[in-house]
């Protein structure tokens, strides 16, 4: 009977510490946390908040940090939608776009301003708005931020795509083959998000004919927003408020830190696209962009009413219940 008893209590205590040992593997596991951004400039503060180690300061240690780059907007939203991400920086067009086809996406903060520059191949005999008419122009991808952008300020000109019936034609493409595009002849125009304009301009002999601050909503829109779902909101708003924190802390870094900045964007664009850009890429293209992660709504809206107008957006947008401030509010 003792003997049975002690071996009740030596099995009781080693199935205690197995528990405990379980416990804390789980502990160490923990949560991932996965966050999607570009390996342009507009989406920086991402790449700062990882090489600085921001998310995992403010998400803490028990969790796990992964990162996801994307070439266009469509995917990382279809990412997000899918819950291959739980959040990151995208452009506010295909965020827009998707939230009125009833994706589940909230705009929680800002990323940048500026940085779209409309840039002429040489050789293509561009001097003024009316020899766009025929040409053929490139963006990212359709109906993107940067096309929405473009499309807007050649409308208020009078001048349309063919998808609208009008004249220009129109393609897309990754930003990083803009180069090797205007090389072949095979385009005209790019729709150019930073550096990839200051690429073309130090690179490719390229000339702006519009540039960020002449270009539709070019220094109220934000560039790229910070972007997670509502479910996530509604189910760990702790959690949400730590990735808008690490944001935050990766903005005022950026502000404070400009070169240090300006490396780790250069780092981390070469490890992404295989393209080292120079310091003197860079230093033009940072001209061209401000970094805050303040929102502002009016102009979403009236980014989103003229996505509508280009025939983009089926319905009338209505953006009252797509952006969320309560992270972002000091």
């Amino acid at each position: 009977m003792k003997k049975a008893i002690i071996l009740f209590v030596l099995s009781l205590t080693l199935g205690l510490l197995t528990a405990c040992g379980n416990n804390s593997s789980s502990a160490e596991t923990g949560q991932t946390v996965r966050i999607g951004y570009f390996p342009n400039i507009n989406h920086v503060p991402a790449m700062v908040a990882k090489a600085e180690g921001f998310y995992q300061e403010q998400l803490g240690d028990d969790i796990t940090i992964k990162y996801q780059t994307f070439a266009d907007g469509g995917a990382f939203m279809n990412a997000l939608k899918t819950g291959e991400i739980e959040a990151g920086l995208v452009g506010p067009g295909p965020a827009m776009n998707h939230y009125s086809n009833g994706t589940d996406v909230k705009i929680i903060g800002a990323g940048s301003t500026g940085g779209t520059v409309i840039m002429a191949r040489n050789g293509s005999n561009i001097e003024n708005l009316e020899d766009i008419k025929g040409k053929t122009f490139i963006t990212p991808r359709v109906g993107c931020t940067h096309d929405v952008q473009f499309e807007t300020y050649m409308k208020e000109n009078g001048i349309t795509s063919e998808r609208i019936g009008g004249e220009m034609v129109h393609t897309t493409g990754k930003p990083a083959t803009y180069e090797s595009m205007f090389e072949s002849g095979k385009v005209d125009v790019a729709v150019a998000p930073e550096p990839w304009a200051s690429v073309l301009q130090l690179e490719a002999d390229a000339e702006p004919i519009i540039d960020e601050t002449e270009v539709s909503f070019g220094t109220t829109l934000p560039a790229s927003v910070l972007a997670t779902s509502g479910d996530l909101i509604e189910e760990n708003p702790e959690l949400v408020q730590s990735i808008v924190d690490a944001h935050k802390q990766a903005t005022t870094y950026i502000n404070e830190n400009p070169e240090e900045a300006k490396t780790l964007a250069i780092n981390e664009i070469a490890e992404v696209t295989g393209q080292e850009l120079s310091k003197e890429v860079m230093d033009l293209a940072w001209d061209n962009i401000g970094f805050t992660y303040k929102v502002d709504a009016e102009t979403i809206q009236a980014f989103g009413d003229s996505s509508y107008d280009l025939e983009f957006l089926k319905e009338e947008p209505d953006f009252s219940d797509l952006i969320d401030t309560q992270f972002i509010e000091e």
